[in-house]
């Protein structure tokens, strides 16, 4: 793919005695939305957790703007301006939110309009700046944490599971943000489960089963299509929701 940011080429992926991703192969074009999808267990988080250098791949090559990143160490990597919300979100529950925002900022400390712009996707965030992060709600948990993310200028913006355990209104409120984000080109890598995420979001697609790249294509292709959606996640994306 030509205007590729993000590329796996025939990535293996081994956890201990476990081979986990078998030759994964995907790009993710630039200034667009990819979503990766699968069922539990297909090899999603791997594939991100081989990205950032958290799990060596054991094979293959992972490259970002044309260079192969697959050896890199972890904060190497996150130098080269890729940002990493994973799953867990890993926000600092005993510090503010000013101050979990700051630990992500360089060394001249908060750039104000990247502030400006991330307290104008989540507001709420401005209102409890100077509140311990353990005392949010779950929703502005991964505000927080996709926040902290983007307090900086990145090229890619990597995110797993963002809508996990969060209750409907906040998703939307999250599919708006992510929305805004993409109508100003931001790169990202979406996983996902919920079906008005993923149809809302995604330029393109790419389907795991059992550590495998098993279809790749447009996102509303996918969306638009239930027989393809049951053969390739088990039930339609309208059911993930």
């Amino acid at each position: 793919m030509p205007n590729a940011l993000l590329t796996f080429e025939g990535v293996h992926t081994h956890i201990g005695p476990y081979h986990i991703l078998h030759g994964v192969d995907f790009a993710v074009p630039e200034g667009e939305v990819t979503m990766l999808l699968g069922r539990n267990g297909a090899g999603k988080t791997t594939a991100l957790r081989s990205l950032m250098g958290l799990w060596k791949p054991n094979q293959g090559r992972i490259t970002f703007a044309g260079r192969d990143i697959s050896k890199l160490p972890t904060p190497e990597i996150a130098r080269l301006g890729i940002a990493y919300v994973p799953e867990t979100m890993g926000i600092f529950a005993a510090l503010t939110v000013r101050e979990n925002l700051l630990l992500a900022t360089g060394p001249a400390g908060f750039q104000q309009d990247r502030l400006d712009t991330v307290l104008a996707l989540f507001p709420v965030l401005g209102q409890k700046f100077a509140q311990a992060a353990g005392g949010l709600s779950g929703g502005q948990k991964q505000m927080l944490a996709i926040s902290r993310a983007i307090i900086e200028e990145r090229r890619l913006l990597v995110v797993d599971e963002p809508t996990k355990g969060l209750a409907p209104a906040v998703i939307l409120h999250l599919i708006e943000a992510f929305q805004k984000l993409k109508a100003a080109r931001t790169t990202i890598l979406l996983v996902e489960q919920n079906f008005e995420m993923a149809r809302a979001l995604g330029d393109t697609v790419a389907v795991m089963e059992d550590g495998r790249i098993v279809h790749r294509g447009d996102m509303a292709a996918l969306a638009a299509d239930t027989g393809l959606q049951e053969r390739l996640l088990g039930l339609s994306l309208a059911a993930h929701q």
